[in-house]
């Protein structure tokens, strides 16, 4: 899943910003899986977490795919062939854990199919730069909030999560594309500003309807399950993933 290059010039995270002054983990976030997954509403809300990341990073590689194919030049062809083969390789990892964990993969993906598919087919970009726009906005927001949840898991599943949300490159290669392109073409800045502002409001009610249509997932985020958010929380977790997206685009050289 593509995050921002902090060498790039693209903004922290607010987690990672928050990590570098986090106190020492408590409650579930400071015990092993063994340890969390006794308590069967926290194991089923990870299964859950698990099963939407896997299918995140399984979309993620077929789009990349799919973007190789309107790319302009060989050389970024192999740049997003490179990247699909590291999604697919993330994918490959989660599989592998919700296995080793006692749950079957396809059926903890299945839940987060039609959702996630919807929001490909209403927001499927009408060119290349689209393509790197979306892959850079929609990615970095989900990557956002995969990462707050996993400052409140176990740490097992926590470093899972935080080792499948490595950048790809797709981040620093979007900027360079995005703002190459605008500076060739100022119009296109426009084009490309209101296409990620789309994006940004589905990506939230997107995400926003998954959690509410899965009771575990939900439970844990409004500190119902060990030691979730509670609503108040919750509505700031938005507001700093709404914060990284301007500053992001920022980073792009377009108006949030």
């Amino acid at each position: 899943m593509t995050t921002p290059d902090n060498a790039s010039g693209t903004p922290e995270t607010p987690a990672e910003t928050a990590a570098d002054a986090a106190p020492a983990p408590t409650g579930v976030a400071a015990q092993n899986w063994a340890q969390a997954a006794v308590d069967p509403q926290y194991r089923a809300a990870v299964v859950d977490l698990l099963g939407a990341l896997a299918y995140g990073e399984l979309s993620a590689f077929e789009r990349l795919a799919e973007d190789a194919k309107l790319a302009p030049t060989l050389l970024d062809k192999s740049e997003l062939a490179k990247m699909a083969s590291a999604e697919f390789h993330h994918f490959e990892q989660i599989r592998h854990r919700l296995t080793e964990i006692g749950a079957d993969a396809t059926q903890a993906m299945e839940p987060f199919v039609a959702a996630l598919d919807g929001f490909h087919r209403q927001t499927a970009p009408s060119d290349w730069l689209e393509g790197l726009v979306k892959a850079y906005v929609g990615d970095s927001i989900a990557s956002d909030f995969y990462r707050e949840v996993a400052a409140r898991l176990d740490a097992d599943t926590r470093q899972l999560v935080l080792a499948v949300l490595d950048d790809t490159g797709h981040a620093s290669f979007a900027v360079e594309k995005v703002r190459a392109a605008i500076d060739a073409e100022p119009r296109v800045g426009g084009r490309l500003a209101l296409w990620a502002r789309r994006l940004m409001g589905e990506a939230l009610s997107q995400s926003q309807r998954v959690v509410a249509d899965r009771d575990a997932l939900s439970t844990m985020l409004v500190g119902g399950v060990a030691d979730g958010f509670d609503l108040a929380e919750v509505g700031r977790m938005f507001s700093r993933i709404t914060e990284a997206h301007t500053k992001r685009m920022a980073a792009l050289g377009l108006a949030a």
